[in-house]
């Protein structure tokens, strides 16, 4: 049952996205007016209790949705261009997404104009940061000499490792991510999601990153949880996608809560909505109805978001008070 109370407040306040995946976020309604013949209005896995029975079923379904769409940098424009009017929609300000790195072999778009296209597409009043992601494997072949250019890419902010999990980490990625963070980007990789604890370490203590994607399973160990505080680590959590991929059997056994009470910074995103059928507001609200997160709670989860997002100080401070005078005017109201 909705909560207009609850929806405005959340509404309400300054918002950031900091683990998008640009195809992944690709909205249904234009897969649907593209090829409605296709694309039924209401599949079974975009509804709240679906459940993917494991990665690689949910990798071929976003795969099988996603690629025929992306065949042109045009099509990254369109579908940028509706996700972030969604985003303004929903007062979320700031957004970090990557593009599938890989995506520029098959479709021979160079991935500048991929860049050019999604940047575009952004519209008054959203700041946008735009990310390369690549799978474990992708040091290999054409995709070398793609990789070894990116520190030359001033339109890109950062890089970002990706895919399933439990691929090993290969000995290129420690030495190209420290070569990029040389250059001004910023590293993240995906780890703590589908395997344990040890991988948000090899995140931290090899690859030298600061941003984890997902990162909730690090609570298997301490120690991890205590270098990811140590470090000044931000896992970018995504709590719908961990519910829908089994990670965690309920959004009140996720760990964010005993995270964010260790003092590791935490955020919030959707990851993939063209498959979980989320949103950054529904994240919310999901907290706050199903694992009973407070208001101040989720104030404080807004302000992570900005304490991570890349602008100036005196920006984040402004959002960050923003963030105080909504908790005061709502809490004033109750």
């Amino acid at each position: 049952m909705s909560d207009p109370a609850l929806e405005a407040f959340i509404r309400s306040l300054p918002k950031t996205e900091t683990h998008l995946h640009i195809e992944g976020a690709l909205p249904y309604e234009l897969l649907q007016a593209w090829q409605p013949e296709k694309y039924p209005p209401a599949p079974a896995f975009r509804e709240p209790g679906y459940r993917f029975p494991d990665f690689p079923k949910f990798d071929e379904t976003l795969l099988g949705h996603a690629l025929p769409w992306f065949t042109s940098a045009e099509r990254y424009h369109e579908s940028a261009r509706v996700t972030f009017a969604g985003h303004v929609a929903q007062n979320v300000r700031y957004v970090e997404t990557s593009f599938h790195l890989p995506v520029t072999q098959f479709i021979n778009v160079p991935g500048r104009e991929i860049i050019a296209a999604i940047r575009a597409a952004v519209p008054p009043g959203l700041e946008v940061r735009i990310f390369a992601g690549m799978l474990r494997t992708d040091y290999a072949g054409p995709m070398r000499a793609v990789i070894d250019d990116l520190a030359n890419w001033d339109e890109l902010a950062g890089v970002d490792l990706h895919g399933f999990e439990q691929v090993p980490t290969e000995p290129w990625t420690a030495k190209i991510w420290s070569r990029l963070r040389a250059a001004g980007k910023i590293t993240k990789a995906h780890a703590g999601e589908f395997d344990g604890a040890a991988r948000v370490r090899e995140a931290i203590a090899e690859l030298g990153v600061t941003r984890v994607q997902h990162g909730v399973r690090a609570i298997e160990d301490p120690a991890v949880v205590a270098l990811a505080r140590e470090r000044g680590v931000t896992f970018d959590t995504c709590p719908i996608s961990n519910l829908k991929l089994r990670v965690f059997p309920s959004l009140a056994e996720l760990p964010l809560r005993r995270l964010l009470q260790a003092g590791v910074n935490c955020t919030v995103s959707t990851d993939d909505p063209l498959v979980f059928g989320n949103s950054l507001t529904g994240e919310y609200v999901a907290l706050a109805t199903q694992a009973a997160f407070s208001r101040a709670e989720l104030a404080q989860l807004a302000r992570n978001g900005w304490s991570v997002a890349s602008i100036p100080a005196e920006a984040k401070r402004k959002q960050a008070e923003e963030i105080d005078r909504v908790e005061k005017t709502w809490a004033a109201l109750r």
